[in-house]
């Protein structure tokens, strides 16, 4: 987990979850249910390599900064960008203790390969979000290096795409506030849930897990 959700505050990661299975996002995040499966495992081994708390590195006219804490007060999200890459041009921030200006760019580091679905960029997207409130700037790419095929792709951080996410964790806040899990189609995107076991799927297509304890109580 990035950090603790506290004060209202949700984990930026959670967007992932939350695209995949809002059922699954409410039981990691209200429920604080978790359960280990091979992808995740593989996912810690792989951002392991990433985060490296506050680790810079200087490149010629690139600075390279590992486990950047990031946050946006106005969505009211938080997290950790992978690694975020500043790119020395006269166009943008001065950054304290550098001598000139730079460009942030975002780079996600996931385990396996591209996706149909646009999880991956919809999280990077957020963490764009994030920058551009705490540098005053702005964010117009981003790349998700892909572990499986050992390259990273560009992604255009454009404003439809901000947008949607400011949709999606509008909707997350309010499942938050609620306390709400909700229910969800079951479908064989079920089999690679690491809380399978937990969510019970085919139970919850017929009857509330309560309904079922107390059915098996009273038998």
């Amino acid at each position: 987990m990035d950090y603790k959700e506290n004060s209202g505050y949700l984990m930026l990661s959670g967007i992932q979850h939350f695209q995949f299975c809002k059922r699954q996002w409410a039981l990691i995040h209200i429920e604080q249910q978790w359960e280990e499966n091979v992808r995740t495992v593989e996912g810690q081994h792989l951002h392991r390599k990433a985060d490296k708390p506050f680790e810079r590195e200087k490149r010629r006219n690139k600075l390279v900064v590992r486990a950047m804490p990031v946050k946006s007060d106005e969505l009211k999200i938080t997290g950790v960008c992978d690694v975020v890459e500043f790119i020395k041009n006269r166009d943008g921030i001065p950054l304290q203790g550098e001598d000139g200006r730079y460009i942030p760019i975002p780079i996600e580091y996931k385990r396996g390969k591209p996706k149909k679905d646009d999880a991956d960029t919809l999280q990077l997207a957020a963490q764009a979000i994030c920058l551009e409130e705490m540098l005053l700037c702005k964010v117009d790419i981003g790349y998700i290096f892909y572990n499986e095929i050992k390259h990273r792709v560009e992604v255009s951080l454009t404003t439809q795409l901000k947008d949607r996410v400011k949709t999606i964790v509008s909707e997350m806040q309010h499942y938050y506030k609620q306390r709400h899990t909700p229910k969800v189609k079951t479908g064989t995107f079920c089999k690679n849930c690491s809380l399978q076991n937990v969510c019970l799927p085919r139970l919850m297509t017929k009857q509330t897990v309560g309904r079922y304890i107390e059915g098996k109580l009273f038998e």
